[in-house]
């Protein structure tokens, strides 16, 4: 039986999850915990990993299709705990399709500091301008009401912390939030590099964000990041060529 073409769209985003997931858990983004979702086109649901899958050997054909009552339309098992966080992000963000949730060790860092906000220090961090919240509330996000409020305090910013237990990050695109998360965690890095070197940070000026803008191509260069960190999990085995992610 040949395919549709909306099938083919969503078996595509569910191997770019799967491959975005693999190889953040490479650059240790991801660890045994933590979680990506997109969005499926034109309908109140998401793809999701299973809760209990390795993000290292995450595979599409295991994904889940959830929509936005948590109840599992496509699939075999039980999506994260956090599901909520994803849903309610989707919810509330229309012009977002994609979710990041994990709990990296930097990002929690900062929310465990007094008078201490992470900020944009490198050009690729123009992205969060806007700035980046800290949600008040450090447990899991497993009921529809917290993930409301983790939802109010992303607002229209592109990352949010968690307080002393992990952050979000959302994007356009599985490939946009690839690109973001490493750059997040390496503005995060330069930013406490700063501070153990014991010297004053100096985020990039508005002015200068205006005059990186300027030059900047978000989709070239996302698709740029895409085919450096996917070709190089391919040539290592870390993502099997023939998902067709290229």
């Amino acid at each position: 039986m040949t395919k549709t073409d909306d099938a083919r769209v969503i078996d595509a985003l569910k191997a770019d999850v799967a491959a975005a997931t693999r190889i953040l858990e490479t650059e240790g983004i991801l660890n045994y915990s933590g979680h990506m979702c997109t969005r499926v086109p034109g309908r109140d649901a998401l793809i999701v990993q299973r809760r209990t899958d390795s993000r290292a050997e995450l595979a599409p054909e295991r994904m889940l299709i959830v929509d936005f009552n948590g109840v599992v339309i496509e699939g075999d098992g039980k999506p994260p705990s956090e599901t909520a966080i994803h849903i309610e992000i989707l919810r509330a963000r229309p012009d977002i399709n994609s979710v990041l949730h994990c709990h990296m060790d930097l990002a929690i860092a900062f929310t465990m500091m007094d008078d201490t906000q992470l900020v944009p220090m490198r050009a690729r961090a123009t992205r969060w301008q806007s700035g980046i919240p800290t949600h008040p509330d450090p447990s899991h996000i497993k009921l529809t009401e917290q993930g409301e409020e983790l939802a109010k305090t992303l607002g229209p910013h592109y990352a949010a912390l968690m307080r002393a237990h992990g952050m979000v990050v959302v994007a356009e695109s599985p490939r946009a939030i690839l690109s973001d998360a490493i750059h997040f965690k390496e503005n995060a890095e330069a930013l406490m590099q700063v501070l153990q070197a014991g010297k004053t940070p100096r985020p990039i000026t508005e002015a200068e964000v205006k005059q990186i803008l300027r030059f900047e191509t978000r989709d070239h260069h996302i698709d740029k990041m895409w085919n450096y960190y996917v070709r190089k999990a391919i040539a290592s085995g870390g993502v099997p060529a023939e998902w067709g992610v290229l």
